[in-house]
């Protein structure tokens, strides 16, 4: 969401933003924590009342990735989110997928989409799996588990992610953020993960990283998310060069812009500034972006050549 759609909605529904919800700058802040970002979540959540706020952030969302130059994205939602406020989950993720067709026509942006179960209720993950399943020649890419990891492990949610992968879906859980190595760990080993959002703290067990590089697991990290909850005390001390070093598949993500203050051209910024990778570096985060993504052939091969020409401008050329 927006800034100003935040703006808009809470003026329109007369509702007074709590303290902290609409800054941009939480990540150069200190710690917003998580109980504050799920309140913090939650009361903008709160502000979408009808369909056309929810493709209205859809619309956005791809003007806004146009804008940085972005050429497909994968978002990650759970119908359940909204109680059934728009009708029942699959009324919510039709309308996702009807607004997310719109916005590629209308700007160019590939949108596919991560349906994910809730670590709190593990009860519901196999009813969301199936459905993500039923739709994925239509949009639906991968199925992801999201929320307090410390709500439950990745063991109560085996029986949703094996009919997620056997529906041709990537598995694509949260793991390794609020919780350690031994839970990204899991979310490969019990879970099948193709990606691990985050998964971060895997460099605190060296034999897991090692690991990780050699299947191949990519892991999506957004380094301002990271900071922005207390999981690292400042983006100087965030391992993104260690699991580059180590030879993990790695991509930049840029989680929630809206608390986290930072969209996806930040996190790149981050990666140049804080900790000094050159261009060599950012192509390569940019094309692992893309090889572990669920994007079409034909849009994957434009996005490489696209890339590898960035690169190749950027090159030294021996005199």
């Amino acid at each position: 969401m927006r800034q100003a759609t935040l703006a808009d909605l809470a003026v329109r529904e007369g509702v007074t933003l709590p303290q902290g919800l609409g800054r941009t700058d939480h990540g150069g802040r200190g710690p917003l924590g998580w109980a504050r970002f799920d309140a913090l979540y939650c009361a903008a959540k709160e502000l979408v009342r009808y369909p056309a706020d929810l493709a209205r952030l859809v619309r956005e969302l791809a003007q806004d990735e146009a804008a940085a130059g972005s050429g497909w994205v994968e978002v990650t939602a759970n119908p359940g989110l909204y109680y059934g406020r728009f009708g029942p989950d699959e009324a919510v993720l039709e309308l996702l997928l009807e607004a997310g067709r719109a916005a590629t026509a209308a700007t160019g942006v590939g949108i596919g989409w991560v349906v994910s179960a809730d670590r709190r209720h593990p009860d519901r993950a196999p009813a969301l799996a199936r459905l993500a399943a039923r739709y994925a020649a239509q949009g639906v890419v991968g199925f992801g588990l999201a929320n307090d990891e410390q709500a439950n492990p990745a063991a109560a949610f085996v029986h949703a992610f094996r009919i997620a992968r056997d529906g041709g879906l990537l598995a694509v859980p949260h793991a390794g953020e609020l919780c350690g190595p031994e839970e990204v760990d899991q979310a490969v080993a019990v879970l099948g993960a193709d990606r691990v959002g985050h998964g971060v703290r895997a460099v605190e067990d060296p034999a897991l990283l090692e690991r990780l590089a050699a299947a191949g697991v990519h892991l999506e990290v957004c380094p301002a998310s990271n900071v922005a909850l207390g999981v690292f005390p400042h983006a100087g001390a965030h391992p993104l060069p260690a699991l580059l070093a180590a030879g993990c598949s790695v991509s930049l993500g840029s989680d929630d812009p809206l608390l986290f203050g930072a969209g996806l051209v930040d996190q790149y910024a981050m990666a140049r500034d804080r900790f000094g990778l050159d261009d060599r570096a950012l192509a390569r985060l940019a094309r692992s972006s893309v090889t572990a993504s669920a994007a079409p052939a034909e849009r994957r091969v434009a996005l490489l050549g696209g890339i590898d020409a960035w690169a190749a401008d950027r090159t030294p050329v021996a005199a």
